[in-house]
């Protein structure tokens, strides 16, 4: 099966999109490549931990200022339950219990 008719029998609406479509994986890739660059021979460890955590939290916090603070829009617009949103915030120390 082609990659066209796997795509379709997925019900995806398109084969691929351009890199230009993809901002953010841009903004990555180039974080990452410079990272590399920055380490002058030192090898990496834990790489998916640490861009973890160093994405999570600028994420909550730019999601969390789009929805106004609304944490059930934001929970929307991240794709989770609110309450796995509020669990997450505490843990990042962003709740304001916290």
């Amino acid at each position: 099966m082609t990659a066209k008719k796997k795509s379709r029998a997925r019900g995806d609406s398109s084969v691929r999109l351009s890199t230009r479509e993809l901002p953010l994986r841009n903004h990555a890739e180039r974080a990452l490549s410079d990272y590399f660059t920055s380490l002058n021979g030192h090898k990496p460890a834990h790489l998916y931990d640490l861009v973890l955590r160093e994405v999570e939290e600028p994420l909550f916090r730019v999601v969390l200022d789009y929805a106004e603070g609304n944490q059930s829009e934001a929970a929307k617009v991240l794709g989770i339950n609110r309450g796995t949103l509020r669990k997450k915030l505490k843990e990042l120390g962003l709740s304001e219990g916290a």
